[in-house]
Order: structure tokens, then C-alpha cells, then sequence
């Protein structure tokens, strides 16, 4: 039953988020309260990244990566994520005069893998791909919310405080961020991790060739902006996010080998501590 609760919570942070969202909505409407307007941002940004989140953290199987660490990583790699990328980029276009978009996805890719390179660091207990998945999706989940905000605040400031363009600049960037940031920092972070679990050339090819390829997704986002290749390039990063989640769940029945095997036994509850 625990776990069954875990793999459709999602569910509920999507059910009481927008119910939550449509109530200050509702309060912004009848009372007309500026005071409401951060309250409305901060819940429409945020809930399509914490249920997506939660989505990944619940299809994690036998593995389990503590929630102050999917904190720090959504909160912390949001936050470092965008301050290092803003700087970034501002560097970057005064020395090129015009910033190619190849730039803007190399800059933004990177900054988002700061802190899950820094949990990778400190966190030596646990690293699978799965755990490195989850740890990317919090980052990218905590980059989304935030940038959708700012996207969210400017709409609000250009349409001279039109709340239908705030509502529509939130629900296009609330639909599409699992399939943009969350997925490709997630992929980016899971392909890392598992070059940390163990190290080698085939796993250092696949690391390269994930951020590559993030980057590359990341550069086309922004460069076409047709609605058909935003459903093209979201179905890409989705899919493959999905097949990844997929493919790097363990379940029970996977026992990893090594030195660690005893310790994540006794982790998991799968086992007793063997005799000394």
C-alpha cells in the first residue's frame, strides 16, 4: 500500500496544486488584490514541476532518494542554476554582441548540473543512474519554476498588469517544462551518475553524448518556435525521459554487487546485516 501510494501521489500534488491555484485565482478576481498576484505566480509555476517530480521520485522502485536531498536539489539548483546562467549568458552576449542559441543551452545546460554535480561529490553513499535521474529532475524542476516566474512577472509588467497573458505565459511554460527542463537535466544528471557508479569509457561516451544531446534539443527549443516542433522536440525529451525512468528503475529483485551490496540491503530493509 506504501508503495502504491508513493507511485500516484503525483496525483494529489496535482489535484490540490491547481486546486490551490484556482483558489487565489478566484480571490484575485473577486477581491482585486495585488497582494495575491506573487501567491498566483509562485503556484502556477510551481505545480507542473513539483507533479512532475513527484512522478519520478514515485517510479524510483526499490531505491530511494531522501527528500531533503530532492529538496536541496530543487530549491539550491534552481537558485544556483539561474543566477549561473544569467551571469553566463550576460557575459557571454557582451562579448559575442549577439548570443547564439547554441549558448544559451550549453550555459543553461551546465549551470543546471552545479548542485547535482555537488550532491554527487558529498553524497558518496548511493550512486545509480536512477538516483542521479530523480536529483536532475529536482534541479530542473527548481530551474523551471523559477524562470517561468521571471517569464511570468515580465508578462505581468509588459501587459500592464493583464492577468489572461500571466495565466497563458504560466500555463504554456506550467504544460511544457517536463518535457523541456526537468527531462533533460534528469537525463543529463542519471547518465553522470552512473559514470560515477562505475567509471569507464562506454559510460564517459554515454555521459558526453547525453549532454550532448540535451544541449542540442535545448539549442532547437529555442531557436523554432512553431507549436510543431515544440510538440516534436517535447514528445523526444519526454519519451526518452520516460524509457530512461523505465530502464533504470530497480526493483526488488536487484541486488547490486560489490563492497555496497550489504549496506543498501539493510538501507532498503531487504535484508539482515550479514555476519562479520
Amino acid at each position: 500500500m506504501a508503495n502504491l501510494g508513493r507511485r500516484w501521489a503525483w496525483v494529489a500534488v496535482l489535484l490540490v496544486g491547481v486546486g490551490l491555484f484556482l483558489l487565489v485565482l478566484e480571490t484575485l478576481a473577486g477581491t482585486r488584490n495585488i497582494n495575491f498576484v506573487p501567491a498566483l505566480i509562485l503556484l502556477g509555476a510551481s505545480i507542473a514541476p513539483a507533479t512532475f517530480l513527484t512522478f519520478a521520485q514515485g517510479r524510483t522502485g526499490r531505491w530511494r532518494v531522501p527528500g531533503s536531498v530532492v529538496g536541496l536539489a530543487a530549491f539550491v539548483g534552481g537558485v544556483v542554476g539561474v543566477v549561473a546562467a544569467g551571469w553566463l549568458e550576460y557575459d557571454t552576449l557582451h562579448r559575442l554582441g549577439v548570443l547564439p542559441m547554441v549558448f544559451v543551452g550549453l550555459i543553461e545546460e551546465t549551470a543546471k548540473l552545479i548542485v547535482p554535480v555537488a550532491i554527487l561529490l558529498l553524497w558518496r553513499r548511493h550512486r545509480s543512474p536512477g538516483e542521479g535521474l530523480v536529483i536532475g529532475v529536482a534541479s530542473g524542476a527548481g530551474f523551471a519554476a523559477l524562470e517561468t516566474m521571471g517569464y511570468a512577472f515580465t508578462a505581468l509588467v509588459g501587459s500592464q498588469g493583464n492577468l489572461g497573458t500571466v495565466e497563458q505565459t504560466l500555463l504554456i511554460r506550467g504544460l511544457t517544462a517536463p518535457a523541456a527542463h526537468l527531462s533533460w537535466t534528469g537525463l543529463t544528471a542519471g547518465a553522470l551518475f552512473a559514470l560515477a557508479a562505475a567509471p569507464g569509457g562506454r559510460r564517459l561516451a554515454a555521459f558526453l553524448l547525453t549532454f550532448a544531446a540535451a544541449v542540442t534539443l535545448h539549442t532547437c527549443w529555442d531557436t523554432f518556435g512553431t507549436q510543431a516542433a515544440y510538440l516534436f522536440i517535447g514528445g523526444v525529451s519526454l519519451g526518452w525521459m520516460l524509457l530512461r525512468l523505465h530502464l533504470d528503475r530497480e526493483r526488488p529483485g536487484d541486488v547490486p554487487a560489490g563492497p555496497a551490496a550489504a549496506a543498501l540491503r539493510v538501507d532498503d530493509g531487504l535484508g539482515a546485516t550479514p555476519g562479520r
